[in-house]
């Protein structure tokens, strides 16, 4: 990383300290246990701040080498992974999902209560999967009888879930909440494109993301199960009390991520990976670049980039049924492939630019870059639910208001 001074970079350097107190203030408060924030403009890095403790119990502060969930920050991974395999001519988003995974060829769709189903009149494809207009849901953020079934049944890609092949055979005796391309739903779609990835390449997950994105681009600590010699390393995680403190949730020793006893068996391409601050500002950099990595190696076509990046829906996600997400409106936000698209900032009701793309993981982490100013900017924390507090769109207002 080349780092310069935000003077040099267009920032006001005392508006963008800003972010370090704006993080000291919620480790402070025993909302957060920690916060990391890395900006950087063009490829040089011009902010790095870190604040508190990866485990409050023990008193071992945050450090550049700790380990966080992503969770679904590996969303844009799995997108990438796909989108090779698109450039190769193996696959296309128009290809019918039953193609790769046939257990989805006899697939139905809700009508208008859970217990009447319908045949699936338009077939799901690679591109409902990739948009979440897939009619594909999750157990964790439901509360209808289709949620609570695939709670029951273990259909969240969990760690120990069982493999992407296991899991996507009983998603598939489930019916869809719509018919594919009608709605947006955030669910399960992109683990779905994971197993897709392993059929399509030969090669488990891991093994594939190891071998045509992390080691290309350096990410040396980014990986669906921690060793055991490196379990001192990840962060505790912690949620978000009833008054506003922290209780935990698991140490990175006791994590399910990183048990030996118990290993991962379900490579999540939604929400499986963990990693570090420099990993992931290697992967961000990579997109921001046009699909080049930190050294100039190539991941990615750059119209590739763009088409992604660029909203595939037609209008807003507000417009598909979905207003908000975590705490942000989803007015004036569209979604690509993977990851979501700035259309209107005036309608998002945040400081932000058009064009603007990035995703967030339930333990309140987020990335975005902003082609039109060269920025890119990630948030580490590990704090569950992602919704307990306006955490992104304060980020957000804190950089755009030191730009000079």
């Amino acid at each position: 990383m080349k780092r310069v001074t935000p003077a040099d970079a267009g920032f006001d350097t005392a508006r963008l300290e800003r972010l370090t107190g704006w993080m000291e203030r919620y480790v402070d408060a025993g909302k957060i246990p920690f916060g990391h924030v890395l900006l950087s403009r063009g490829s040089d890095v011009v902010f790095d701040s870190a604040v508190g403790l990866s485990d409050i119990a023990s008193g071992q502060p945050y450090s550049s080498d700790t380990l966080v969930r992503l969770y679904s920050m590996t969303k844009p991974v799995t997108a990438v992974a796909l989108m090779q395999l698109v450039e190769r001519g193996e696959v296309h988003l128009g290809d019918p999902v039953a193609q790769w995974i046939p257990a989805f060829a006899d697939i139905n769709v809700c009508a208008d209560e859970p217990r009447r189903l319908t045949a699936c009149q338009t077939p799901m494809t690679l591109h409902h999967l990739l948009t979440h207009t897939s009619g594909l849901s999750y157990g964790l953020f439901g509360g209808d009888a289709i949620s609570e079934r695939y709670l029951r049944d273990r259909l969240d890609f969990d760690p120990q879930g069982g493999s992407n092949e296991d899991i996507c055979q009983r998603l598939a005796q489930l019916p869809l909440l719509f018919q594919p391309g009608s709605q947006w739903h955030y669910g399960v779609s992109i683990d779905v494109i994971g197993r897709v990835i392993e059929v399509v390449s030969g090669e488990p997950l891991d093994r594939y993301f190891e071998e045509h994105i992390f080691k290309p681009l350096g990410m040396r600590d980014t990986r669906f199960q921690v060793p055991e010699d490196q379990c001192h390393r990840l962060a505790a995680l912690y949620s978000k009390t009833s008054e506003q403190g922290l209780e935990l949730v698991e140490t990175g020793q006791d994590s399910i991520f990183a048990d030996e006893q118990r290993p991962v068996t379900c490579m999540s391409g939604g929400s499986g990976l963990v990693g570090t601050m420099s990993d992931y500002w290697a992967f961000a950099e990579m997109l921001r670049n046009g699909g080049r990595g930190p050294d100039g190696v190539q991941i990615l076509g750059r119209k590739t980039i763009e088409l992604m990046t660029r909203n595939h829906l037609d209008g807003d996600i507000a417009d598909h049924g979905v207003s908000s997400f975590a705490e942000v409106s989803f007015s004036g936000v569209g979604f690509g492939l993977g990851l979501y698209s700035i259309i209107d900032p005036a309608r998002t009701g945040m400081v932000c630019s058009a064009g603007e793309y990035g995703w967030g993981g339930l333990a309140s982490t987020v990335f975005f870059i902003d082609p039109s100013e060269d920025l890119s900017v990630i948030f580490l924390t590990q704090q569950m639910p992602s919704s307990g507090y306006p955490l992104r769109r304060e980020l957000r207002a804190l950089v755009y208001g030191a730009l000079r």
